[in-house]
């Protein structure tokens, strides 16, 4: 099924010249379906349908990816990425308690990696972080059911939109 999602994602990455410069997850019903807090270090996490293939996807054309999580429970999440082999895919992990709907995050992570917030993509499952991640400059689209192929092509059309046909693929 991975193989499948990712062979598919690649194609709707190939269907925009102007790609994002990072990606940036939240965790928590976003790419599983679960609340971390809920869970314990030694149980075994599953991610939505879509996850796997789609990570694999942008890490094959080479667009860089983060976490920006408001986890109480940073210890487990990151044990959570361990065991999912996710750890060494993200250039940052930002994954801490905040009151601040994630700009502390996302402020986090551009320090480490000066990209600029318009050229970052960020899905959410909460719609008040997507809408203050969005203030930002970041194009942010907001999950029902976890990271999916929908998912994936929406936020890619809006990226595009967003950064209309100045080229901003430094890549």
């Amino acid at each position: 099924m991975a193989e499948e999602v990712k062979n598919e994602a690649l194609q709707i990455i190939g269907q925009y010249q102007n790609l994002p410069r990072l990606v940036v997850f939240d965790l928590d019903y976003t790419l599983w379906p679960f609340y971390c807090e809920c869970c314990y270090e030694n149980e075994m996490p599953n991610v939505y349908t879509h996850v796997k293939g789609i990570i694999e996807a942008l890490k094959e054309r080479g667009v860089d990816m983060a976490v920006a999580s408001r986890s109480p429970t940073p210890n487990i999440a990151k044990t959570f990425l361990h065991k999912l082999g996710f750890h060494s895919m993200f250039v940052a992990q930002e994954i801490f308690s905040s009151w601040t709907h994630k700009t502390e995050h996302f402020q986090r992570i551009h320090r480490k990696t000066c990209v600029p917030f318009s050229s970052m993509l960020f899905f959410d499952d909460e719609d008040r972080n997507t809408q203050a991640v969005s203030k930002m400059g970041v194009t942010s689209i907001l999950v029902g059911d976890g990271v999916n192929l929908n998912a994936l092509k929406q936020g890619l059309s809006d990226f595009n939109r967003s950064s209309g046909s100045s080229s901003t693929s430094e890549n």
